[in-house]
């Protein structure tokens, strides 16, 4: 198969720069969406908006956008967000006719490309792209029938896996849901049985992870502040390690997991609602371990609805900053009683297995998309013998 340079075939257009200052929150006239990498990291960041400053600096939502900088972020390929994107990403314009848009966004997310960008970063506190590394990427030329039949096997697998994303995003907005209305909104003071307690006094543990000895040869997974999400855990961006010993930082089924440093991306967290096996989490990540099963789902709901007041709770300047363990410990919050407790969980256990089997499916149908690309390119698999 004959290949080309990604340079040939595509320019590299880096974002805009804008002071903070700059930017609104509310958008006025002659004003547009401002792309930032939180935007992409958390959905529940609001948006900015910042002055026009034409096509030059523009995607749109078809658009493929490389996010260069980031420890856990760089070599990120997404999808564009109609706007002006930071100067923290580039967009990969696709110029060449012979080339399909959704295929090169494939190949460009493949694990072959991941893999050859991870290598070639820097060593630096702070990971980058550059587009010296984007023109080392050599990509195939075959038929753009072909391309587009690729493209569209694969469109319809990332179409179920996001499908089963929103249907988990709707099962946890009714988990928080039903939480507020049964413990936050009513009138406290008609339950004399519920009391106040800090978070110290409901868990068994509240620590930061490992620093772990990376290496693919190892069965042993340890999660890092990636894979925490919208309130989710995505094993997809988690490394293998060797450990030093099995010890109490081994994951739990109902550990709550809150990511501890980073402006932007501490205080994002969520819980584990399956049984792990071989899984830690790296420094940057705090555990907090329900003292008893019963505790579990309300510990975890509870934290998912403070992501907010536990970001708060941070030290540190811009850039530098820290969630200390102590603090952690501190979170007041109001604990009700068996019986409240035990409705709570006879309601929610049921949705977080819906979601655990979405998500299983989930990397099940990410596992097949990314075997499929290459088969499909080498010839192994013929792109006419597959029909959905």
């Amino acid at each position: 198969m004959e290949y080309i340079s990604l340079d040939k075939i595509a320019v590299f257009k880096q974002g805009k720069q804008v002071p903070i200052d700059k930017q609104s929150l509310v958008k006025k006239d002659n004003m547009v969406r401002f792309v930032r990498i939180v935007d992409y990291t958390n959905t529940s960041e609001s948006p900015r908006y910042i002055e026009d400053f034409g096509e030059r600096y523009w995607v749109d939502k078809s658009d493929i956008v490389m996010i260069r900088y980031g420890s856990q972020t760089a070599g990120t390929i997404v999808r564009g967000i109609p706007g002006i994107i930071a100067n923290n990403m580039f967009q990969v314009d696709v110029q060449d006719q012979r080339f399909n848009v959704d295929f090169m966004f494939y190949y460009l997310s493949s694990s072959e490309i991941k893999h050859m960008l991870m290598n070639g970063q820097s060593s630096s506190t702070m990971p980058a792209i550059t587009f010296g590394m984007m023109k080392q990427i050599m990509v195939p030329i075959f038929s753009l029938e072909d391309q587009n039949r690729v493209a569209s096997i694969l469109q319809q697998i990332e179409n179920k896996i996001n499908l089963n994303t929103k249907i988990n995003n709707n099962l946890l907005q009714q988990a928080s849901s039903i939480f507020k209305a049964w413990f936050i909104d009513p009138d406290i003071s008609e339950h004399e049985d519920w009391q106040m307690v800090t978070l110290e006094d409901i868990t068994s543990l509240v620590t930061r992870g490992i620093a772990p000895k990376y290496s693919d040869e190892s069965d042993q997974i340890v999660i890092n502040q990636k894979c925490i999400r919208d309130h989710m855990l995505d094993l997809s961006p988690a490394r293998k390690h060797l450990p030093k010993k099995i010890n109490e930082k081994w994951l739990k089924k109902g550990d709550f997991l809150i990511n501890s440093t980073g402006q932007g991306t501490l205080g994002r967290a969520a819980q584990i609602w399956f049984d792990p096996v071989n899984m830690t989490v790296d420094s940057h990540v705090t555990i907090v371990r329900p003292k008893n099963e019963k505790l579990i789902y309300y510990i975890g709901i509870w934290g998912i609805l403070h992501e907010r007041e536990i970001e708060s709770l941070h030290t540190g300047s811009t850039g530098q900053t820290e969630l200390p363990r102590d603090r952690v410990k501190g979170l007041e919050l109001l604990l009700p009683d068996e019986n409240a407790l035990d409705q709570f969980n006879s309601v929610v256990k049921p949705i977080t297995e819906f979601i655990i089997s979405n998500q299983n499916e989930n990397i099940r149908l990410a596992d097949l998309r990314d075997s499929l690309l290459p088969k499909l390119m080498s010839g192994e698999i013929d792109v006419s013998d597959i029909n959905f």
